[in-house]
């Protein structure tokens, strides 16, 4: 291939990294803890105990309902599982923020209180869609869009680049003291072997971020302004006509069996009610089946007062072609096949991506100084290359450390805020501020190492939340009553050991690395100033 066109897709390469490398760093980090974001919730979840069963939701939907009359319009009941027992969730209206829950004791009796769900969960997944920056869900998801194009465009054009030295260098990993070696092949391989994964992220949520501009432009060119009309008419519940004459709601073990008529292997996990006790209740039975591409899990839609099931478009096993197609782009986003060896994969390659984006940023700022020695020029690290390392190490870790303090500080806000998902964004975006502000003014050599501490201290409070439920338990913290909270623990722990590894090497290589790197936090000798000519061990060449 011609040199100059090796130099154009390098040039592409590197500037679709640059500008979006650091926003997507945080995409990724967040989208790898969602794939597990079930336990997390359950973890960060206070212990439920309660005594209905299945066979016991009639009775408190009953029991609720004659408390609480106002419920009926449109109410959830989530079936029994993982040691909670059912219950019921509400709110006055779509507008109210304030969620209440129905539940009976271990004693029998109806408890109604006002809900108060973890939802971090929500928070890591907010994060993931709006690449970390404070700005609502919508606007977020257009950047991340916008972001997912660039990235689409750096993957293809760094496939090129790697293309003619492909058998040769692109599967070697070269252990040796040339670090930007090292890291330059880390990042080619990472990048190589995980590629479909990445194609497949890239074109799916390009879709998702921008999918109002799609749907108005589709809206506009090709259905003349019908597109939400001809939605509507595909709606679950679009050959049910509203009826408020009164009439009894079938029983939940009906419901469901109705449904498991037409899918055994489905599971249901609750049912959604709307116009309870009226001809024209509508239920939707959610739940999930493995064996199948979904949507995060599927339902079908029932007639309340006949059990008679209206819809299965979305039942995973009974779905239609086209609803088909639109599940397996969930799906493949969104790791919701496959069981845990699927997501298990997923996280890693998701934090395989993060560490893409952030060698590359590391490699481009490196190659500065190495193109200054090759052309026999003394090395200068400008103000710019600085202020661009800092940055890279301010909002990749600002992310971390902001991440892992959210999470765990959940188990300490329970009772004390009103709002525990709007205080754990507020935690988010004020350490990640933090984090960059610290990082422009320690300088990223410093900051680096440091933060990555402070990453090592914020991940092993998570365990270390849940061990203090065990230890004193007056002090607030809980226990998770799911075993899959003892995996987040361990797996926070394990990842703290990491970040605290991270931090010696780093540490190390700012102390004894060549000073005239940028992540270097030692003052290049000669000078004593940063930035200038460097001499010295800055000059001496390194291994090749």
């Amino acid at each position: 291939m011609r040199s100059e066109v090796l130099r154009l897709y390098k040039t592409i390469h590197s500037w679709t990294g640059i500008v979006s490398g650091m926003l997507l760093f945080v995409c990724f980090y967040a989208g790898a803890l969602t794939v597990f974001a079930e336990p997390i919730g359950r973890w960060a979840t206070p212990p439920a105990r309660g005594a209905a069963t299945i066979a016991g939701a009639d009775e408190l939907i009953a029991a609720t309902l004659a408390a609480r009359p106002d419920a009926a319009k449109d109410f959830s009941l989530y079936l029994a599982a993982d040691g909670r027992p059912a219950r019921l969730a509400w709110r006055k209206s779509r507008e109210d923020a304030v969620r209440w829950m129905a539940y009976f004791s271990e004693a029998g009796e109806l408890r109604v209180e006002r809900s108060h769900p973890s939802s971090i969960a929500a928070v890591v997944d907010a994060v993931h869609r709006t690449a970390g920056l404070p700005v609502g869900v919508e606007i977020g998801e257009n950047i991340t869009g916008v972001l997912a194009g660039l990235y689409f465009v750096a993957l293809v054009s760094g496939l090129i680049l790697v293309l003619p030295s492909l058998v040769r260098d692109v599967l070697a990993l070269r252990l040796s003291a040339n670090l930007k070696r090292m890291w330059l092949d880390a990042h080619n391989l990472v990048g190589v072997a995980s590629l479909p994964f990445h194609l497949v992220i890239a074109l799916t949520a390009f879709v998702f971020g921008l999918h109002d501009p799609i749907y108005a432009a589709l809206d506009r060119m090709v259905y003349d302004g019908e597109l939400p009309k001809i939605m509507r008419s595909t709606s679950p519940f679009a050959g049910v006509r509203r009826d408020e004459a009164s009439a009894a709601t079938k029983p939940v073990a009906e419901l469901i069996a109705a449904v498991a008529a037409t899918s055994a292997g489905f599971t249901p996990k609750g049912l959604h009610y709307r116009d309870m006790h009226t001809r024209g209740a509508t239920v939707r039975v959610f739940g999930e089946d493995p064996r199948f591409l979904s949507r995060g899990g599927g339902f079908a839609a029932l007639r309340g007062a006949t059990a008679e099931v209206v819809n299965v478009d979305y039942l995973p096993e009974a779905q239609s072609s086209w609803t088909k197609i639109v599940a397996a782009f969930f799906a493949l986003h969104f790791a919701s096949y496959g069981g845990d060896i699927v997501r298990w994969t997923y996280l890693v390659l998701g934090l395989a991506g993060a560490f893409l984006f952030y060698s590359g940023n590391l490699l481009w700022i490196e190659s500065r100084r190495r193109t200054a020695r090759r052309h026999g020029e003394g090395v200068m690290q400008t103000r710019s290359t600085r202020l661009m390392a800092a940055a890279t190490v301010g909002v990749c870790l600002g992310c971390v450390c902001g991440l892992s303090v959210a999470i765990a500080s959940v188990k300490w806000l329970h009772g004390h805020v009103d709002d525990i998902e709007v205080t754990s964004r507020a935690i988010y975006h004020a350490v990640a501020a933090l984090a960059l502000a610290f990082a422009f003014v320690r300088g990223a050599a410093r900051a680096g190492a440091e933060l990555l501490g402070v990453a090592a201290v914020a991940t092993a409070a998570i365990p270390a939340a849940s061990a203090a439920a065990l230890v004193a338990p007056g002090l607030g913290p809980f226990a998770s009553a799911d075993p899959s909270g003892l995996c987040v623990d361990i797996v926070a722990a394990g990842a703290a050991l990491g970040f605290a590894a991270l931090a010696r090497a780093a540490r190390r290589r700012s102390g004894a690395g060549p000073s005239d790197s940028v992540w270097s936090a030692v003052p290049a000798s000669g000078t004593g100033a940063e930035g200038a000519p460097t001499e010295s061990r800055a000059t001496a060449p390194e291994p090749r």
